[in-house]
């Protein structure tokens, strides 16, 4: 299969055709009919110049998504401007989107600390004023990398965090809170929240990583965000673009359990995913923002913005516990006690399952051989080991004068002990097979013996996803299963029927050698190799099945 690296036409088409598939996806946003200079995305219901209440504007360099566009919606931005890919918009294209989405109220641009940023959002801005406008401005720079002032450069750039002032001042404003108070509010969530810049180092494991970041963060020197032990803060943990969810849910979990344990503070929502990305950067950025009420509030209320993480709205509990394992009812539990003497049905059940245990123990290596040529060759000892567990436990504790709880027994031995492919469809046989026999009294007759057996092979079929002809061990199962119905259905003797439903087991587990394998692992297998042997786990059950029908034969 091939694959491409990228999923682009001509590179200096990539933010052009992005801003396409977003108003395709989206039908809330639409975008101004000025590209290439002018790419600016906004909400499609609102109409220039009657829009009234505050319009929220940010934007910046392309090759960041979701940000910014994605934060396009009611309760989060009216419009993002969108730069090329690293590079500042234009301010021709920033005072565009002024003009479209701002009414009366005025508008807020949230601007990143970068320097292009900075002079084209302040020039549109000014320029917009002199038009009429209402415009405030607001940087955020949420980067720990650098010393915040007066100690060091005024270079902190915006990074992940500004989606918090987003968030909250976008609900300011769809509140109907006046320009003065949105901004305000904006400056103040800037004030509160801090994000570590770059670090690259050697591969580390997560705790080590996480805890770098946070005590960065949180240093009480450098004072980045003003949080002492009891504050309620949220976290957001970000993917640079190429940190799969995996990775960042692990992170999510070890930074939450320092913030609560190592730093005292109450950790009121997390945020996890890919919020504002670097293109397929590797790495991760933490965010911590220090909040009360009201911010949790702007945080939780309702947003049309698509990137937003909706389902983290509301409150999470200081610890989160697991939730208790339910129990499985009492019945599907029956105590296994081996009876002190045992019943005529319990002396056939334990002669029947010793022999049928016995004969799969016997067959190992020849099952193993046949596996080798079209498995994995642990067929045999993974049979076998099941078959030492029954016989274990069937000298110990098998309620062999209850059917019902005997079959259950044999299921819980075989799982036990035995994996892949063939313990699970034995765990569900039984399975199935106990759920006929439960409700049936003892003695047990033939025919709901059958009907047990029926539904066992039914059930296999059914979540094995194989059918008769598959070269697998339902080519023995399915004709046991048929004739043993036929027979007892024409009055046969139950023996004589059993007899026969395991010789119609051994010949279908012996016409496998002929069969094009349709499921499981033979599948890969070439046809002329499937040739040279029988399919192991069609031998296997037609083993047990004739072991266990001639020790009923034999026995008093």
């Amino acid at each position: 299969m091939a694959r491409a690296k990228k999923l682009i036409n001509d590179p200096n088409d990539v933010v052009k055709e992005l801003i396409e598939g977003m108003v395709e996806t989206y039908p809330h946003l639409t975008y101004l009919d000025g590209i290439p200079e002018v790419k600016v995305i906004l909400r499609s219901d609102i109409k220039r110049g009657n829009y009234n209440k505050v319009a929220i504007i940010s934007g910046g360099g392309s090759g960041h998504e979701p940000a910014h566009a994605g934060y396009v919606g009611e309760g989060m931005l009216t419009a993002a401007i969108c730069g090329e890919v690293f590079a500042s918009p234009s301010v021709n294209a920033i005072l565009a989107g002024i003009r479209a989405v701002t009414g009366p109220p005025g508008c807020l641009l949230i601007v990143k600390n970068y320097t292009g940023d900075r002079l084209n959002f302040g020039s549109a801005a000014e320029q917009a004023k002199a038009e009429g406008f209402k415009v405030e401005m607001v940087i955020v720079g949420d980067d720990c990398a650098l010393p915040p002032p007066p100690r060091g450069p005024v270079g902190r750039r915006g990074l992940a965090g500004t989606l918090f002032v987003h968030k909250v001042a976008g609900a300011a404003a769809a509140a109907g809170r006046p320009l003065p108070e949105v901004a305000k509010v904006a400056r103040r969530v800037t004030e509160m929240h801090g994000e570590p810049g770059a670090m690259v180092a050697d591969l580390q494991p997560v705790d080590v990583v996480v805890a770098h970041i946070l005590k960065q963060i949180l240093s009480q020197e450098t004072n980045y965000v003003p949080i002492t032990p009891g504050s309620q803060v949220v976290l957001m943990v970000n993917s640079l673009g190429a940190t799969p969810m995996m990775e960042l849910m692990i992170a999510a979990g070890k930074a939450v359990a320092q913030l609560q344990i190592e730093h005292g503070l109450a950790v009121e929502r997390v945020y996890t995913g890919s919020f504002m990305t670097s293109l397929d950067m590797a790495g991760m950025s933490l965010s911590v923002l220090k909040v009360d009420d009201s911010i949790l509030d702007a945080l939780d209320s309702a947003t049309q913005a698509p990137a937003w993480p909706v389902g983290v709205a509301g409150p999470r509990p200081s610890t989160t516990l697991p939730v208790a394992l339910p129990p499985a009812p009492a019945n599907l539990n029956p105590d296994p006690v081996r009876p002190q003497e045992l019943s005529a049905q319990g002396q056939k059940l334990e002669a029947a399952i010793r022999a049928g245990a016995t004969a799969v123990l016997g067959l190992k290596e020849s099952l193993n051989e046949w596996d080798g040529v079209v498995g994995d060759g642990d067929c045999g000892t993974t049979m076998a080991k099941a078959a030492k567990a029954v016989l274990q436990d069937l000298d110990s504790h098998y309620p062999l004068n209850d059917a019902a709880a005997t079959v259950h027994e044999l299921g819980s031995s075989i799982r036990r002990v035995t994996g892949g492919t063939s313990g699970i469809l034995y765990d569900i046989f039984t399975r199935a097979a106990f759920v006929i026999l439960k409700n049936v009294g003892n003695p047990v007759t033939a025919k709901k013996w059958s009907a047990a057996f029926e539904a066992a092979v039914a059930a296999v079929g059914k979540y094995g996803g194989a059918s008769a002809g598959h070269r697998t061990l339902l080519d023995a199962l399915l004709p046991a299963s048929t004739t043993l119905q036929e027979k007892l259905a024409a009055g046969e003797d139950p023996l004589k029927a059993f007899n026969a439903a395991a010789d119609a087991a051994v010949a279908g587990a012996a016409a496998t050698k002929s069969m094009l394998a349709q499921s499981g692992r033979s599948s890969y297998v070439p046809e002329y190799v499937l040739a040279k042997v029988p399919d192991p786990g069609a031998m296997a059950a037609a083993e047990w099945l004739r072991a266990a029908a001639q020790a009923l034969s034999s026995s008093p």
